[in-house]
Parts: C-alpha cells; structure tokens; sequence
C-alpha cells in the first residue's frame, strides 16, 4: 500500500460506481508477497468472480497466472508487453488488457534542465526485484543522453537500504529524478529530504512523489487511471467484449504539480516561468 496504488483502487470503485456498474467488490492485499497475491487470485477463480482488477505488475502476473478464463483488467504496470501480460497494446489477446502508468519520461528529464541548466548528473534510486523499475531506468539512461544528462543509478532490494544508498547518491549526482517504483514510493520522504537537505532539484514521475516532498512532476494521476479502467471494465463486463479486442491504455490526463515547502527551501523563484503552469500542493 502506497498513496499512488491506493489512489488507483479509489479511482476504479468512485469510476465503476459513477458508472452505475452494480456489483460487488472484494478487495484483498498481497502486501507486496507474490506467493499471497497467487493465492488471492486462485481464490477469486474458486468464487468464480465475474471479473479481476489487479494494481501494479506483480498482482497482475499472478492473476494472469491463476487463469486464462476470467477477465482481467490491470493498472499501475509501466510496460505490459516487456512483462509479458498482453501481446501488444493494440491486441492484447487473451484474458486481459488494462492501463499502464507509463509516465512521459522526457518531458520529466527535461524540467531539470529548465530549472537549473547546469544540471548534469542525475540520481534514481530503484528496486532490484520490480522489472518496472529497471524498464525505468534503461529508458532514462537512453533519454538522458539525448538531453545531456548523466544517469547514475543504485538498485536496492531492501527498504531499509534506503537512507544508506541516498546518502551515497546525494554525493554523486546534481538532482534526483524518481521513477514509479513502489519501494521508492514507501520511502518517498526519506528520498526527498535527502535530495532537498542536499540542495538538490528533484523531479517526480507522479503526483504523490510532490506530496511526499518532491520538488515537481509533470505525470499521470493515478487516480484517473483507475477511473479510466473503471471504463474497460464497463465494456467488459456491461457491453459483453472480450479483454482481448480491448486495447491497453496508457493515461489520458498528464498534469504539472510542485511543492511549495519544497521550493522555499530550495530557493527557487515561485514566479519562474516553469512554476506558472503547475498545480501547487503545500
């Protein structure tokens, strides 16, 4: 549970809700545990649900795992095709399709530049066991070369290494850049006030990354992601079409945010031009 994934989940009940879809959900967490989210799934298919939703890449792997009957519809999974859970996001096939929380990566890379021009080494801190999180990092290091910016990444498997490697990235790097890695999003405080007591510019792949102290993102909203699934399981599960002829989605609304505290600490000018457009949280 993190404020992104649980923003997902409220998105998708207020959106099946809003939809007047009427039936019951049944919500049940792994805790991050693939060997529990197995289970849950193989359970859902004993109950013979109607349909799954599952957040983020582990559960949806093992939905897809438990059965190739029931429909499945997915969120929070940066890249379904590399993880393997549809053959294409024009024609999914199979069981399930869903929404991917791929964030616009180089128009994020970018807002270092615009704030600071000087900036050339950037720090992401990511999970050794999320196959999202290293998808993220190879498009940075590609991205990062075209907009002149360094990638200095250090991979953890355990949250508690997490003020340790921040402590040793801080001293590397010119600004940090978070990606939508869970355990990066459990430890989102610690990163940003490593980042900010360091004085450096930090951006955010989301919206809760600037919540928990990131200086700015320009991303999705989780939360309109799960509405938007909410739609597909309406197509499903009202109009009667098949996972497979329903193409996966990524986001359809990017909004620009910053954090204020953040900014004042950073002594940056509020008033600079790259500020003006985006959303403020305190």
């Amino acid at each position: 549970e993190h404020p992104a994934l649980d923003a997902t989940r409220q998105g998708f009940e207020d959106g099946i809700k809003d939809l007047g879809i009427d039936g019951e959900i049944v919500y049940q967490n792994a805790q991050g545990d693939i060997t529990i989210a197995l289970s849950i799934a193989e359970k859902f298919v004993k109950d013979r649900v109607d349909l799954i939703y599952t957040i983020a890449t582990p559960a949806a792997q093992a939905a897809k795992q438990a059965t190739g009957e029931i429909p499945i519809l997915f969120s929070a999974v940066t890249d379904p095709v590399v993880d393997e859970l549809i053959e294409s996001l024009e024609r999914p096939g199979g069981n399930i399709t869903g929404t991917s929380d791929k964030s616009p990566m180089e128009e994020q890379l970018a807002l270092f530049k615009e704030i600071d021009s000087s900036i050339e080494k950037i720090g992401i801190v990511f999970n050794t066991s999320e196959s999202n999180s290293k998808i993220q990092v190879d498009m940075a290091e590609e991205m990062g070369e075209m907009l002149g910016l360094e990638i200095i990444s250090m991979g953890i498997s355990n949250i508690n290494d997490m003020p340790q490697a921040m402590d040793s990235l801080v001293k590397k790097v010119d600004g940090i850049y978070t990606i939508t890695d869970n355990m990066v999003a459990s430890a989102i405080n610690v990163v940003s006030q490593k980042a900010t007591s360091n004085g450096l510019v930090s951006v955010g792949a989301e919206e809760a990354h600037v919540a928990g102290g990131i200086l700015i993102s320009k991303g999705i909203s989780y939360y309109e992601l799960g509405r938007q699934t909410a739609q597909m399981a309406k197509e499903i599960l009202v109009e009667g079409k098949s996972p497979a002829n329903i193409p996966a989605q990524t986001s359809n609304k990017i909004e620009k945010t910053f954090n204020e505290e953040t900014l004042k600490t950073l002594n940056l000018d509020i008033n600079s031009n790259i500020f003006k457009d985006a959303k403020k949280i305190d």
